[in-house]
């Protein structure tokens, strides 16, 4: 496989991160253009409070090069009792490829259950192929919209029941 990014640039950190930090402004504003040129509209990322991402209800992790560049990004959020939602997964470009949307993915499903999670939804595109291989892969299944007023043409909501905490797991363990 010939990869994209340069040999001493396949090793990052994921770190949690503020919603509205620089780095995580810049990703999730990516994330929104590209939406906007393959579906016409999106979810404007300003639209959500950066509380909502905030310990213990939530969490948004960002993935950087060894030299703090910022190159993916994704977080959940307390949706219902026990349920989380996986919102703004992101990897730019010119890091696809490498596995980091699975790395944050198993991040992000580590640090719901750590705070009582036991169900995760999410939503993503029709268009978006790589993105629902990977959900579906990494064992979600296809549900009934969540949000009301979403374009089934458009959308796909997804959901995955959560295996129990292991003891002794943190977040640099969900990297593995």
């Amino acid at each position: 496989m010939t990869h994209l990014l340069p040999a001493a640039d396949r090793t990052w950190t994921i770190t949690a991160v503020s919603y509205d930090s620089p780095e995580a402004r810049e990703l999730t504003h990516a994330l929104h253009r590209e939406q906007l040129a393959t579906y016409d509209r999106a979810d404007d990322p300003e639209s959500t409070e950066p509380t909502e991402f905030d310990p213990p209800s939530g969490a948004f992790l960002l993935a950087a090069r060894p030299d703090g560049t910022a190159i993916a990004c994704g977080g959940w959020r307390t949706a219902a009792p026990a349920t989380a939602e996986i919102k703004r997964m992101y990897v730019s470009p010119a890091a696809r490829g490498h596995g980091l949307g699975r790395l944050i993915l198993k991040a992000l499903e580590g640090d719901a259950r750590r705070h009582g999670m036991t169900r995760v939804i999410l939503e993503t595109g029709v268009s978006n192929l790589a993105a629902l291989a990977l959900y579906i892969r990494c064992g979600y299944a296809l549900t009934e919209p969540y949000v009301t007023g979403r374009d089934p043409r458009i959308n796909r909501a997804l959901s995955k029941v959560l295996p129990p905490p292991q003891e002794g797991h943190d977040l640099k363990d969900e990297r593995s």
